[in-house]
């Protein structure tokens, strides 16, 4: 059989010889984990020593139960050290000390900040639960929390310069080869080309069994022979990790390959083109004693989290209703100056599970517009159906602000893919692959997709892609951090 490799694993059917690890690999990777474990001890506790400092000793903050008898540091050392074991043991959870995340900067970055937020808010309330000698003071939490980050980002910034030296950062990528090459090759291959902070370095590729490419490989790309090959390259460490990226490959062939590889210490990944979603999701199971792979349950799917969602969406959504009277009144009287009419404006959108709800929004447009929403998927820029205020409104998204009732009843979440009409969705289900998988969780009033600037007339595509990374990976830090960048990022926001 052409390419086959039942018998390369090793030709000369001895036992292949050790398998020759990049010199200085794994020594440099060891010591970075330990220098940015260390460093980012140091910061921590050289945080909690400035905000004690900050807090009792420079005089600048004068109000609080514990001004007039401040405790000293002696009496604070052991909150330090709570303080700071329970910061890195968040670091280590959200995984920023896994080589992949040692020469990306702004992934650290962004996990430090979530993490610092659920340091600060655990650390006080297990203060008042446990009845902490000295009791922590409130205040001092807070400005460690912020000391803690800034110092850590500093730190982090430098280490980063480290890492990305041009001795280091080469030692430190993984090399990938593959196997084959289609569609999601392409678009992994561009990740990684334009991002100079990435973890993988692609080295070339190799055709498929059958001698073919499904989609021909850049230029770039370096072909490093036939499938025949393969046992050479691996046995001269050409890669680190290989990826099958053919689409039809031939069961003996897998288990061939995935022998070759795992002989040689080299990692075996396929990519898997018949679950084109939901991917992280996959899940190996068996009935009875067979092996079958499909889509577990995902992060949403449990009822403890479902369940602490909710309890947020509720205090969330009458924390909203409350602020948002303020902007009802003001937003009334502008619409009614502007365009006589309703102020709220009730839409039919599908929610979770495919079902239907009314969601409402401040009136933006003049009255009878939503005759023409069939036209365009999405409010084209300077659409003349908008109205003055509305074009403030829809900028500032003051116009979601009524979602907070859905919110409350039960039909949205604060945080989830945007809920689309009911004649939209329908077209969209059949023009876009996997798009009805936004509707396995509740829409939200904002989400991961949005604070991306993926609204508006964008790329649907990519819209739902985002939609479905948020699926996948939910957390309560991720909602928390979709609700912060709410308020900054406005892009595509008309």
């Amino acid at each position: 059989m052409q390419g086959s490799l039942p018998n390369t694993i090793d030709s000369t059917g001895t036992t292949p010889p050790p398998a020759r690890v990049r010199v200085g690999y794994s020594g440099v990777l060891m010591s970075l984990k330990a220098l940015a474990f260390l460093g980012d001890a140091a910061a921590i506790l050289l945080g909690l020593v400035f905000a004690h400092w900050f807090r009792f000793q420079s005089g600048w903050i004068t109000f609080g139960v514990d001004v007039l008898q401040p405790p000293g540091l002696r009496e604070y050392a052991g909150l330090f050290a709570v303080g700071t074991l329970f910061l890195l043991a968040l670091l280590a959870y959200a995984g920023i000390y896994h080589r992949s995340h040692l020469l990306r900067l702004r992934r650290t970055l962004a996990h430090i900040v979530r993490c610092a937020i659920l340091w600060f808010v655990t650390y006080l309330g297990l203060s008042l639960a446990l009845k902490f000698t000295p009791p922590i003071s409130r205040i001092y939490a807070a400005i460690s929390a912020i000391a803690c980050t800034g110092i850590l980002i500093g730190w982090r910034q430098l280490f980063h310069l480290v890492a990305q030296s041009s001795s280091l950062a080469p030692r430190l990528r993984q090399r990938v080869l593959f196997v084959g090459w289609n569609s999601e090759t392409t678009k992994l291959h561009q990740s990684i080309s334009i991002d100079p902070c990435h973890p993988y370095e692609i080295v070339g590729c190799v055709p498929s069994a059958e001698s073919r490419f499904a989609v021909n490989p850049p230029f770039k790309v370096a072909k490093l022979g036939d499938y025949n090959d393969l046992p050479s390259l691996l046995r001269g460490r050409a890669a680190d990790i290989v990826v099958v990226a053919d689409l039809d490959p031939r069961m003996g062939e897998m288990i061939a390959l995935a022998n070759l590889c795992e002989r040689h210490f080299v990692q075996f990944k396929v990519i898997p083109s018949y679950f084109q979603i939901l991917v992280s999701g996959l899940e190996l199971d068996t009935i009875s004693g067979v092996p079958v792979l499909g889509i577990s349950r995902l992060p949403l799917d449990g009822l403890v989290n479902r369940t602490v969602k909710r309890l947020i969406d509720i205090v969330g959504a009458l924390v909203g209703l409350a602020l948002s009277a303020p902007i009802y009144a003001w937003c009334a009287w502008k619409i009614r100056g502007e365009d006589p009419g309703p102020v709220f404006f009730g839409q039919e959108r599908i929610g979770r599970n495919g079902q239907t709800f009314t969601m409402w929004k401040l009136r933006s447009m003049k009255v009878g517009s939503e005759k023409m929403d069939h036209v365009n998927q999405s409010t084209q820029r300077e659409d003349p159906r908008v109205l003055n205020v509305g074009c403030t409104m829809r900028r500032w998204n003051l116009d979601e602000t009524p979602q907070f009732w859905n919110v409350l009843v039960g039909d949205m979440s604060l945080v989830g893919p945007r809920p689309e009409r009911t004649y939209h969705s329908e077209r969209l289900s059949d023009e876009i692959p996997h798009y009805n998988a936004r509707y396995t969780t509740k829409p939200g009033i904002t989400g991961w997709a949005q604070i991306h600037g993926l609204r508006g007339d964008t790329d649907l595509v990519e819209r739902v892609r985002y939609d479905l990374f948020y699926l996948e990976n939910w957390s309560l830090l991720l909602d928390f951090q979709v609700m912060v960048m709410t308020f900054s990022q406005r892009k595509n926001a008309y």
